[in-house]
């Protein structure tokens, strides 16, 4: 849990240099694991840079943001179990819609199975 708490750490620091160096810990939260593996942590900083996180052996869900060197705002929400690692942010890319051919093509198929 310490290394995921040290990763985040320097990502923000890296978030942060862009920013503010002088940043101050507005609030700070860390509730070490628990015998089954339950942990949380938190914290905010002056310049914006927010972030949580809890999980357990079975998997993480957390959120963070900070302005980014342009000045956006950036706002990622996570999970990351069995399935992988799940992001999900407005600035996140996403994929173009699937061309109506293939939509239909993929409908025929599924309708219409190889015959074995």
């Amino acid at each position: 849990m310490f290394k995921i708490l040290l990763l985040t750490a320097l990502v923000a620091y890296a978030c942060a240099d862009n920013i503010d160096k002088d940043a101050q810990v507005l609030s700070f939260k860390n509730d070490v694991a628990d015998p089954e593996g339950n942990y949380a942590y938190a914290f905010e900083t002056s310049n914006g840079i927010q972030q949580q996180e809890a999980g357990n052996s079975v998997g993480v869900a957390g959120q963070y943001e900070y302005v980014s060197p342009e000045g956006e705002k950036i706002a990622l929400t996570y999970t990351a179990d069995e399935n992988g690692f799940q992001p999900s942010g407005a600035h996140l890319p996403t994929p173009p819609p699937i061309p109506e051919a293939i939509v239909r093509a993929l409908e025929y198929i599924a309708a219409h199975p190889a015959a074995v």
